[in-house]
């Protein structure tokens, strides 16, 4: 018997297969058989979605303060990119390298 090579799979795919065997409406023996893959890798990902799904609604505050101070930062520098594109535009329409209509 041959043995089949490594097969990575797309975690959509492990999302689609461990969201099927949390349903409970197969047996893992039929997950297994419809997905092409192990009882026991149905089973480890089943896990891994369960212990990562806190994860989900837990970490939301944390980002929002972070991407705050980042907002904070980005919004200064447009506010120093469009002082320098102002001042620029007024030097070289006053040097008559840039024409008036814009």
């Amino acid at each position: 018997m041959a043995k089949r090579p490594r097969r990575n799979h797309s975690p959509a795919f492990k999302a689609k297969v461990a969201l099927a065997a949390l349903k409970g409406e197969k047996t893992l023996a039929e997950l297994a058989q419809q997905f092409d893959v192990h009882p026991n890798q149905v089973t480890q990902w089943k896990t891994q979605l369960l212990e990562g799904a806190a994860g989900v609604f837990g970490s939301g505050g944390g980002e929002a303060a972070a991407s705050s101070v980042d907002l904070k930062s980005l919004h200064a520098k447009i506010g120093e990119l469009t002082l320098e594109n102002d001042f620029l535009e007024g030097a070289l329409t006053k040097a008559g390298l840039l024409s008036a209509k814009r």
